[in-house]
C-alpha cells in the first residue's frame, strides 16, 4: 500500500485513478460500501483505486477543544483500506489552506489537474469546499465540467438504523461493544506503544501493558474482555481497565490490558487492543485485597466470554 500526500505530486502510475473520497474514520459498513464501489469501478476499467482521507480531522481545525473522538489512526486506516483492495491511501492534509479551497478549485485543480482522477465515489452526504459549499450534486456538475465522473453511494442500514461513526461512538461511550463491533465489522481497537508504569499490577499478580489513549475516543471507563495483537503477530486474550484508576493516587488515564497465560517484555513495542465485551464500570475498593479479588472475578468472566480456557 502506497501512502500519498495531497500536497505532493502523484506518481504517474496512479494517475487516472478512481478515488473513494471521505473521512472514513472507523471504516464502518457505510464506508466499506463507498470504498467497495470505488474498487469495483477501478477494477472494471483497469484503473488504480485510491482511498482518500483527511488528517487531521476537520473538526480539529474548526473546534480544537473538542474531546478526543477518533476511532482509528492513519496507520489503522491504511491497513483497512489495503484489505479492502485499494492500491493507495491519499491523505488530504487538512489545514487553513485546504479549508479555504473553493468547491470548484477542489474539483478542477485538486482532483482533476493535480491528482489526475478519472472518477470519485462518495457517500450521498459528502460535502466539500470552503464553508462546505459543495455537495454531491455540485460534485457531479463540476466533475462533468472537469472530466471527473462522480458517483454517490447510499447509506447502509444495520438493525434498522444508518451505520455512522457517531452511532459507533455513542455505542462505545455506553459500553455497548456488540453494536460497535457489528457496525465496524470488527471490534473497536486502540493501538499504541507499551509504556512503563508504576508496575502495581505486577505486585498483585496481574501485570499490565500500559498504553496512552492519544486521540482515540474514550469508551465508557471500566473493565473489558479484550484481545490483543502482539508485535510478533500473536493474538492473546485478556481483561483490561480503561480509565483513571480510582484506586490509585494521582488519577492517570490509561488503557491497562492484562493478558491471560502470557509472559514477556512488551515495553517500547506497539500492540493493538480490541474491545469485545464491557464487564463493569470503574470503581474504588476498600482495600487492595478487595480489588485483587474483583480482578480475579473479572478475569474469570472475561475468559468465559472470550472462550479462553482457564
Amino acid at each position: 500500500m502506497i501512502r500519498l500526500d495531497h500536497r505532493e505530486p502523484v506518481p504517474e502510475s496512479l494517475r487516472g485513478a478512481i478515488i473513494a473520497l471521505g473521512n472514513f474514520d472507523g471504516f464502518h459498513l457505510g464506508h466499506q460500501a463507498v470504498v467497495g464501489a470505488a474498487v469495483d469501478w477501478a477494477r472494471a476499467e483497469g484503473r488504480p483505486a485510491i482511498v482518500a482521507t483527511f488528517d487531521p480531522h476537520p473538526m480539529r481545525l474548526f473546534k480544537p477543544d473538542t474531546p478526543p473522538f477518533r476511532l482509528t489512526t492513519l496507520d489503522q486506516r491504511e491497513e483497512l483500506f489495503a484489505g479492502a483492495g485499494a492500491d493507495a491511501m491519499l491523505v488530504f492534509h487538512f489545514d487553513h489552506e485546504l479549508a479555504a479551497t473553493t468547491a470548484e478549485d477542489f474539483v478542477g485543480v485538486l482532483l482533476a489537474k493535480h491528482l489526475g482522477a478519472a472518477g470519485v465515489v462518495t457517500g450521498i452526504d459528502f460535502t466539500f469546499g470552503r464553508g462546505r459549499s459543495g455537495d454531491v450534486a455540485a460534485l457531479a456538475e463540476l466533475g462533468e465540467q472537469y472530466g471527473v465522473e462522480a458517483r454517490a453511494v447510499s447509506p447502509v442500514a444495520q438493525d434498522g438504523a444508518i451505520a455512522s461513526s457517531s452511532r459507533i461512538r455513542e455505542a462505545l461511550q455506553s459500553g455497548d461493544c456488540e453494536t460497535a463491533t457489528a457496525l465496524l465489522t470488527r471490534p473497536f481497537a486502540i493501538r499504541g506503544m507499551v509504556q512503563h508504569g508504576d508496575k502495581l499490577g505486577r505486585t498483585i499478580g496481574y501485570p499490565t501493558a500500559n498504553l496512552a489513549l492519544g486521540s482515540y475516543l474514550r469508551p465508557s471507563y471500566g473493565i473489558y474482555a479484550i484481545s490483543a495483537r502482539l508485535p510478533d503477530g500473536r493474538v492473546v486474550m485478556g481483561a483490561a481497565n480503561i480509565g483513571v484508576r480510582p484506586q490509585f493516587d494521582p488519577p492517570k488515564e490509561l488503557l491497562e490490558p492484562h493478558f491471560f497465560d502470557f509472559s514477556g517484555d512488551l515495553y517500547g513495542q506497539e500492540i493493538e487492543v480490541a474491545f469485545h465485551h464491557f464487564l463493569r464500570g470503574e470503581e474504588k475498593f476498600e482495600s487492595l485485597e478487595a480489588l485483587t479479588a474483583q480482578i480475579a472475578a473479572d478475569c474469570v468472566k472475561a475468559r468465559a466470554l472470550l472462550g479462553s480456557p482457564a
